[in-house]
């Protein structure tokens, strides 16, 4: 939601006072004071894993009999604003909340997130995977702890990759090259292209050399050479009959085309697995007919982004000291290896992925290859926003007659719009 120019000053101004509480807060509570008192905890996951959270939270509370945690489970699409809207007003928000990896810069900066560092929330960080971590800091402070870390892939469907007699795709070249004997041998299209998310065009963009901004030398890269070969591939995989696309229901129209086998492969995250199985091609007896490997390479390489969550902890909190253990616990090797065996989630610390147990699951097979290829995406406040411009270029390139390179200039014009202080 957009809001007004009062509004926004307003917010600034909260904003500016919620930072100055923080600072002193969280002086005050960095390791002093008693793990005691109400911690409220806004919970963001989906319906299938906040089960899960609630008995964690509720274990905590077993660890420590001071404290009780207030769980609090908040839709995923409604969190954002109405963390905004709690923090802004200075009333109703959470103690610590599940925050989605783009959204900590922005919180951080409007003065809403308490810092960590040196405070007991930040256990080992020596123990966590560098691209998790890093969407945690915003100038040169840490305002989140990785709890969990995702990326995507491509699902393929085994038999009929088999039956065509073709490999799984290494390179979208590659795919292309074999859509029409995959087609021609199993009436499947070779690829479900998702047109209607933005995150989707990374793994184009990436495999082009290229990412949407330079944040070092405030530059905005997205219309480069290797953003028009990004909406460029994209197209010709349409256009040329190795993909199908629709630009407003890609996410269900997707996963279902892939469950009947109507297309051989689909770039997709972790939070499909349980979906995928859910189709005739892959359900009951037929679960191993499902592969997951790294997205295809580009021209220029071969990456997806990186996505997963976080737990943040308000700056202004009335009980920093339990919200920072609790924080702790949330993100604990521990609970990783739980959620991992439980939910099939994928941890952010290296030594949860040593353990035998969490190596053998399932999802940390089909996963840790593309993880270990993911790509840190700009850590700025203004992250989520970058993201409908791309749409737009998406829709216009894929179904409105819009040009790649045509695309990628408007695309940077908005961009630096957004960007005031990028060229």
């Amino acid at each position: 939601m957009r809001r007004g120019i009062g509004a926004t000053a307003v917010a600034a101004a909260l904003a500016l006072a919620a930072t100055a509480c923080s600072a002193s807060g969280a002086e005050d509570g960095a390791g002093s004071g008693k793990v005691e008192g109400t911690v409220t905890f806004w919970d963001t996951s989906n319906d299938a894993e906040k089960g899960v959270y609630k008995k964690i939270a509720e274990d905590f509370e077993k660890r420590h009999p001071k404290v009780d945690v207030e769980y609090v489970h908040v839709n995923f699409g409604d969190a954002n604003q109405k963390f905004k809207n709690a923090a802004g007003g200075n009333s109703g928000a959470p103690d610590v909340m599940r925050t989605e990896v783009a959204w900590v810069a922005d919180f951080a900066r409007l003065g809403y997130l308490a810092p960590l560092d040196g405070t007991p929330a930040l256990e080992d960080t020596g123990d966590q995977l560098k691209t998790a971590a890093g969407s945690t800091r915003y100038k040169g402070k840490t305002y989140a702890v990785p709890q969990v870390t995702d990326t995507l892939a491509l699902f393929y469907n085994k038999r009929l990759l088999k039956k065509a007699g073709v490999g799984v795709p290494g390179s979208f070249a590659e795919l292309k090259k074999n859509a029409p004997k995959i087609k021609k041998r199993t009436g499947a299209t070779a690829l479900y292209l998702r047109g209607d998310d933005p995150y989707w065009f990374l793994p184009y963009l990436y495999g082009a050399g290229g990412d949407l901004l330079d944040p070092g030398r405030k530059r905005i890269t997205v219309d480069d050479a290797p953003g028009v070969e990004a909406f460029r591939t994209m197209k010709d995989l349409v256009d040329s009959g190795a993909a199908v696309t629709d630009s407003s229901d890609g996410q269900a129209g997707g996963l279902r085309a892939f469950q009947e086998g109507k297309v051989a492969t689909i770039v997709d995250g972790p939070w499909d697995i349980a979906g995928a199985r859910q189709g005739k091609e892959f359900k009951g007896e037929l679960k191993d007919n499902l592969g997951v490997a790294p997205v295809p390479a580009g021209t220029k390489g071969q990456g997806s982004p990186q996505g997963g969550w976080n737990l943040s902890v308000y700056a202004g909190s009335k009980n920093l000291r339990a919200a920072q253990e609790f924080a702790k616990y949330m993100g604990s090797a521990e609970v990783q290896k739980r959620t991992t065996r439980e939910l099939s989630l994928l941890p952010t610390r290296p030594s949860v992925y040593a353990d035998p147990e969490v190596r053998d699951n399932e999802m940390v097979k089909f996963f840790e290859p593309a993880v270990d290829k993911a790509v840190q995406r700009p850590w700025i406040p203004e992250g989520n926003s970058l993201f409908e411009p791309i749409r737009v270029g998406m829709d216009g390139v894929l179904s409105g007659g819009r040009s790649p390179s045509a695309a990628a200039k408007k695309t940077g014009e908005e961009f630096r719009k957004l960007l005031k202080d990028y060229r």
